[in-house]
């Protein structure tokens, strides 16, 4: 059957930022904390092990990301203003984020418009914040569905996040193709639900048995 959508991840993939751990590090220095990015890494790792986003409340969001980062925070042995430093990660999160959009997105959102596909955006990140980045970057205007984690409070590569999107689209699995930078939420996630996944490896880090990419123009010649 012939293709009607195509879905992509957000972060690495359409926009880069920071990394976290850099983010992270230079808004405590910012207070005076110092902690290397190998420490801060390594919290996250475990920090998004036991968070738990089946319940979200976007109503809850700060007190959610206050929560988040007091507990990373503790990983790292700090002790002192946990509370006052986690609110203030989250205020100052985009600020340190240097948001960019890769050269390769809108020429390629705007062809694959012109064949007449439909577009979906499924991240794992939060709604307030996906309205601000997509918002400032002018990105929203060509997605027909927009996901985040409380769309259907699950965050991928929980199989209901991929087949929500679709539900939300009108189309099968097969009939719709996934692009993302992550191996284990996107390749994987997407693959399991029956969609087409493409794994895009701007850098060439990943395995050639992967079905790849290494830029989003490729897109326009493979579907």
């Amino acid at each position: 059957m012939a293709l009607k959508a195509v879905l992509f991840d957000l972060g690495l993939t359409l926009i880069r930022t920071a990394s976290f751990p850099e983010i992270y590090r230079q808004i405590l220095a910012r207070f005076g904390v110092t902690a290397s990015l190998d420490d801060i890494a390594r919290a996250q790792e475990a920090t998004e092990s036991e968070a738990d986003t089946s319940t979200y409340d976007d109503n809850l969001r700060e007190e959610f990301w206050t929560n988040y980062n007091a507990s990373l925070l503790k990983k790292l042995g700090i002790t002192d203003n946990v509370i006052f430093l986690a609110t203030q990660i989250d205020k100052l999160w985009w600020k340190y984020s240097h948001v960019q959009v890769f050269s390769d997105v809108e020429p390629t959102l705007s062809q694959l418009k012109t064949k007449g596909l439909k577009l979906g955006l499924v991240s794992n990140g939060f709604k307030k914040d996906l309205a601000q980045i997509l918002g400032e970057l002018g990105l929203k205007k060509w997605f027909d569905v927009i996901v985040c984690i409380e769309s259907c409070n699950c965050a991928k590569p929980d199989k209901e996040i991929f087949l929500y999107a679709l539900n939300r689209l009108g189309v099968e699995s097969h009939e719709a193709v996934f692009v993302g930078d992550s191996v284990k939420q996107d390749y994987e996630g997407a693959f399991n639900v029956g969609i087409r996944p493409f794994l895009l490896d701007r850098e060439g880090k990943h395995p050639c048995h992967f079905n790849k990419i290494a830029g989003l123009c490729e897109l326009l010649t493979m579907l």
